[in-house]
């Protein structure tokens, strides 16, 4: 009689099999793979902040007199790295509108400052300032498809939460997992950045001074701009 009864094992492995084809596990993978893209984003967005540094002192080195805007991207820069948003907190709204806020602003700072540099032939002759506006542009692109992909896994995440028959163990077993915020676009993305070219370090509304050439830097350069080194906010990829 004992050898018809199943092995427990065997019991086992058909309970597996059977909750894994009703979408058991459906509901934890996709939310482990969702967090697993927002890290890998946080790593690129860490690898745009570390060059900013480099940057700003590179085009200040030729351009001191832009001292608005380099001084804007150092801002913009101390305030998106002192904002957090780990994997385990990404379910927070709030921050994660906070993070996407600041970084955006980043964004603007940069192109703005990569506009008013164009005026520059000195600095767009810099062979330092050309590597560092490559490896910008390519981690913008980064940036993009790590957003992309983190969007993705989350519309995956998100939809598996209110769909038949992942629904279920959402209402019930996990019923703790909470829906995870998407990027969007911004309206710091879709606003045209404001630029007023400063050539040559002079106000282009005010006359040009008594034996000045047109266009001409004014006799005293303002003092070099301090560039604060925040904490880092990257957060390793999973």
């Amino acid at each position: 009689m004992n050898s018809l009864r199943p092995a427990p094992l065997v019991v086992l492995a058909a309970a597996a099999a059977t909750l894994g084809g009703c979408g058991f596990n459906t509901i934890p993978t996709n939310e482990e793979r969702a967090r697993a893209e927002w890290a890998n984003v946080q790593n690129q967005y860490q690898r745009r902040a570390d060059l900013v540094p480099n940057l700003v002192r590179t085009v200040e080195a030729a351009a001191a007199s832009e001292r608005g805007i380099l001084t804007e991207v150092i801002e913009a820069r101390a305030r998106a790295t002192s904002v957090n948003v780990t994997p385990e907190t990404l379910n927070d709204p709030a921050a994660f509108q906070q993070y996407q806020a600041a970084q955006g602003e980043l964004s603007q700072a940069l192109s703005r400052l990569l506009l008013v540099v164009e005026q520059y032939p000195q600095v767009q002759s810099n062979q330092n300032f050309l590597t560092l506006q490559s490896q910008l542009e390519g981690t913008e692109n980064r940036i993009a498809v790590a957003r992309r992909d983190y969007n993705e896994a989350v519309r995956v995440y998100n939809t598996s939460l209110r769909t038949f028959p992942t629904v279920i163990w959402a209402n019930t077993v996990h019923s703790g997992s909470d829906r995870l915020p998407e990027f969007t676009a911004t309206a710091e993305a879709q606003a045209a950045p404001d630029v007023t070219f400063n050539i040559g370090g002079r106000d282009p509304s005010q006359p040009t001074p008594p034996g000045a050439a047109p266009g001409s830097p004014p006799p005293v350069q303002p003092a070099p701009v301090p560039i604060p080194n925040p904490p880092s906010a990257a957060t390793p990829a999973a």
